[in-house]
């Protein structure tokens, strides 16, 4: 049984919210909100946050910037949104639960929203079989690594992995540290460790390293 209390819609368009009556019309309680500054965000509500793409500030994959804000403490869903003007394989990764296009019949709105509050996923079937389908690939990917490798890449830091990313771009000393408000001292120090733990004894080296094991090193990342 869904713990979900409330839907709350940010709705900050002039038209009426039909999908905040449709969910009532399923036994929903919920709640419309006219802007982001009303936002109740209190969690012992338990509340469903469903922000509508038209009339939000957007990212450059076009999801709402509030959605993003809010995705890493309360399930997200978007609504009213236009196909091809959302990058859905970022939406799924940043963490929202699902999307709802403008153009959706409303036997399906209605049913995407019993899924999502019940804890689905409420995406294309294709992408979901396209991301299922890369995890696991990963998965088996790893549990191929040398041991060897599997050591290496647990005695790097956090830090030295983002160190190694930045090498592979090719970015010098002076550019990391920048990147990273440290010294360019502390960066010849962290790469002199990497230097070390990955065998490389020069930036040739570590870059065949890094490559050789991309997939790997993504997932420890």
């Amino acid at each position: 049984m869904s713990t979900i209390n409330e839907l709350v819609f940010l709705h900050q368009m002039a038209a009426p919210c039909h999908l905040a009556l449709l969910a009532e019309s399923i036994g929903l309680k919920t709640r419309i909100v006219k802007h982001a500054a009303e936002l109740d965000l209190d969690k012992s509500r338990r509340s469903f946050y469903l922000i509508t793409q038209k009339g939000s500030a957007l990212d450059n994959k076009g999801i709402p910037l509030l959605a993003s804000r809010l995705v890493s403490h309360f399930p997200v869903a978007l609504y009213q949104v236009e196909r091809d003007s959302l990058d859905q394989e970022s939406a799924m990764l940043l963490g929202i639960r699902g999307i709802l296009f403008a153009d959706q019949r409303m036997d399906l709105m209605l049913t995407g929203l019993r899924k999502m509050v019940a804890e689905e996923l409420w995406y294309d079937r294709t992408l979901l079989s396209k991301m299922f389908r890369r995890v696991v690939q990963k998965l088996d990917g790893n549990n191929e690594m040398p041991s060897d490798t599997v050591a290496m890449l647990q005695m790097l830091t956090s830090r030295e992995r983002t160190i190694i990313q930045f090498v592979s771009s090719g970015a010098r000393n002076k550019e990391i540290a920048h990147r990273l408000c440290i010294s360019e001292h502390t960066v010849k120090a962290h790469i002199s460790s990497i230097f070390r733990k990955t065998q490389s004894r020069n930036r040739v080296e570590l870059l065949r390293w890094a490559q050789t094991y991309q997939t790997h090193f993504e997932l420890c990342s």
